[in-house]
């Protein structure tokens, strides 16, 4: 069972981000607030339930929530600025979009840049502690996925709607095929590195 809260008596935001490790897209992250009696069976990890309970929980997560925001930074800006401080830009955009500021942030993961003053504590694997950490899994994950599937269409070869960016043997092989496209991140290297390495990204996707 999902620990509701860290600080009782603090407003707590949970921040996770989603996307990371893919190969094309933009990194997604939400920042999510919960009231401290909030509870669902099925909350953990966005990686851990099924992409239909992930859609229940995101509603569920919505209505109940009382703030939350999702923000998003792109595959250019990742090039630029690399990937680890994309993905704390999303997570402090995502932040700065709620409209109230929270005493305390709990953000997955071993590292965090400190967002304006607030006092933040980092949780490894912290999306299957706190409730508020694994809701904003499952909004970012949401949020991106369906981001993914509206590139797909323009790219349909690279089946983005499935495998949402991230390096399957699938995206692989459709790169090797196709080259890069507008939206893949020039910066991993991927034609000259990663296209040859044999790993099963299936599990990442979903």
């Amino acid at each position: 069972m999902l620990k509701p809260f860290h600080r009782k008596r603090k407003l707590e935001a949970g921040c996770d981000e989603a996307g990371r490790g893919c190969f094309a897209g933009p990194v997604s992250a939400a920042a999510v607030v919960l009231p401290k009696n909030f509870y669902h069976p099925e909350l953990n990890d966005s990686k851990q339930v099924t992409p239909e309970q992930r859609e229940i929980l995101r509603i569920y997560i919505e209505q109940k929530a009382l703030y939350y925001a999702v923000a998003m930074v792109d595959h250019e800006e990742i090039d630029t600025i690399n990937i680890l401080r994309a993905s704390f830009k999303a997570m402090h955009l995502a932040l700065e979009q709620l409209p109230v500021e929270p005493a305390l942030v709990l953000v997955d993961g071993n590292r965090f840049t400190t967002w304006r003053s607030v006092q933040h504590h980092c949780i490894i694997k912290g999306d299957g502690i706190y409730a508020s950490i694994a809701a904003a899994s499952i909004l970012a994950k949401t949020y991106r996925d369906k981001y993914m599937r509206q590139l797909h269409e323009e790219f349909p070869h690279y089946n983005w709607a499935q495998n949402k960016g991230y390096g399957t043997r699938e995206h692989r092989r459709a790169i090797e095929e196709h080259g890069l496209c507008k939206y893949h991140r020039k910066s991993f290297n991927i034609l000259a590195a990663q296209i040859e390495i044999e790993f099963d990204a299936e599990e990442q996707v979903a």
